[in-house]
């Protein structure tokens, strides 16, 4: 069967991703896609167990290598498990988060070099990459209220202001190094102007689905 589209949604904390990510589904199901929602880190059940591990405060310190390692474990395991069989059967893949989220935290934020990420993205995604990339960009204090507007913030939720800093930053120098795959989403607007925004872009992914 034909390949499906690989399409990933990111941003930082309180960007709306998830609720964004529904709009996007309900729309194109409608409009007679086969749609699979997943995250990362998770996505199956054993990735789920490493992102617990994660998200997690533990009473040791978090080795920012051990972080990165996770992370392409869980990674691993979530691309043999269902994404790559939901391409392989010409599914619609929405992704809240992808490898753009470790540049941009474990590289941006937690400061590793970006040539190692790129040696664990080769090594465990060969030549897989999303086909599009939407970008919900906020600044980092509306973000981070609307966070703490959820609950209770997890292991990277409690990090400092300078770290999400960085974090958008890296966000928006990959969007702007690879403007064919990235989207820019102005994530800070109400969620209808959100969603306003998203409207050419499902008319891109049923012009690229062949529907």
């Amino acid at each position: 069967m034909a390949k499906g589209l690989f399409i990933t949604l990111e941003g930082p904390e309180g960007a709306g991703k998830t609720t964004n990510r529904e709009f996007l589904a309900e729309r194109l199901q409608l409009a007679g896609h086969s749609v699979v929602l997943t995250r990362e880190p998770g996505g199956t059940g054993l990735a789920e167990k490493i992102r617990e591990l994660l998200l997690a405060e533990h009473d040791e310190p978090v080795a920012v290598d051990t972080e990165l390692l996770l992370m392409f474990a869980a990674r691993a395991q979530h691309l043999q498990q269902l994404i790559l069989p939901a391409l392989e059967q010409g599914s619609i893949v929405l992704c809240d988060r992808f490898t753009d989220a470790t540049y941009a935290y474990q590289g941006g934020g937690r400061g590793i070099d970006p040539q190692r990420i790129a040696v664990l993205e080769n090594f465990v995604q060969g030549s897989l990459r999303p086909d599009l990339t939407l970008l919900f960009d906020l600044p980092v204090a509306d973000g981070m209220k609307r966070a703490r507007l959820r609950g209770q913030l997890d292991r990277f939720e409690q990090e400092r202001h300078e770290f999400f800093e960085a974090v958008r930053n890296s966000y928006l120098q990959r969007a702007q190094s690879d403007p064919e795959r990235f989207r820019i989403i102005n994530a800070a607007l109400p969620l209808s102007q959100v969603q306003q925004q998203l409207l050419p872009v499902l008319d891109e992914i049923r012009d690229r689905d062949g529907c």
